[in-house]
């Protein structure tokens, strides 16, 4: 099943609780909600408290993806804020292997995100923690970047090697994710698409969310 989880980082920021709500009437299955310190990220955006106040404005899944150093430290407080779904990044992480299993020991479902230079063999020994890997498609950071082509062959490269362990892991694509893109993302193997721009800069949200989910991957 193809799950499309729009990015607020394109939405208009000073309306975030209506553009969640828009795109949850529009057939959104999740909300992905991307956090920035400025430091593993040139960027900074929301944290705990914006994901606090937006929890009771909506019944969508909070998709959380922390792009943070350190994100040991916040796990606690992004969980008690609503997230249901939190992913930190390979590369960030003290202890990656710690971070996981405190994740699900907090009742979250959990995901580990892999930048485009990242091999996707560094997640092997991790997958039995996760319930997502995310691949980013481009480099962590803005919205509104073209998606790399060659990060698509770490999802083939990843799904396959789910196939062989036998592992029901989402894999999660996230940048330059739109209708053109989209059949080549679900072709090479990903189930959840985060699309920003696309999404947030369409006038039927219905009509594109529909279009990625049912894009042709022959």
């Amino acid at each position: 099943m193809i799950k499309v989880s729009p990015s607020v980082l394109s939405c208009d920021l000073s309306r975030l609780s209506d553009a969640v709500r828009e795109v949850e009437l529009a057939g959104a299955d999740m909300v992905h909600l991307d956090v920035m310190d400025g430091v593993f990220v040139n960027n900074i955006t929301l944290g705990i408290p914006v994901i606090r106040s937006l929890r009771d404005k909506t019944g969508l899944t909070f998709d959380v993806h922390l792009m943070i150093v350190s994100p040991e430290r916040y796990i606690d407080g992004f969980i008690e804020a609503g997230a249901d779904i939190l992913t930190v990044h390979i590369e960030a992480c003290e202890d990656v292997r710690a971070a996981l299993l405190k994740i699900r020991e907090l009742g979250c479902r959990a995901g580990l995100s892999v930048k485009p230079g990242t091999p996707i063999e560094s997640v092997y020994e991790y997958l039995e923690l996760c319930d997502m890997i995310l691949v980013m498609t481009v480099e962590p950071g803005f919205g509104g970047q073209a998606l790399i082509p060659a990060t698509l062959d770490k999802v083939k490269t990843l799904r396959a090697e789910l196939g062989k362990r036998g592992l029901d892991i989402d894999i999660q694509v996230d940048g330059g994710i739109s209708e053109r893109t989209a059949p080549e993302a679900k072709r090479a193997g990903a189930n959840v698409l985060v699309a920003g721009s696309a999404i947030f800069g369409a006038e039927d949200k219905s009509a594109i969310i529909k279009a990625l989910k049912t894009a042709n991957i022959e």
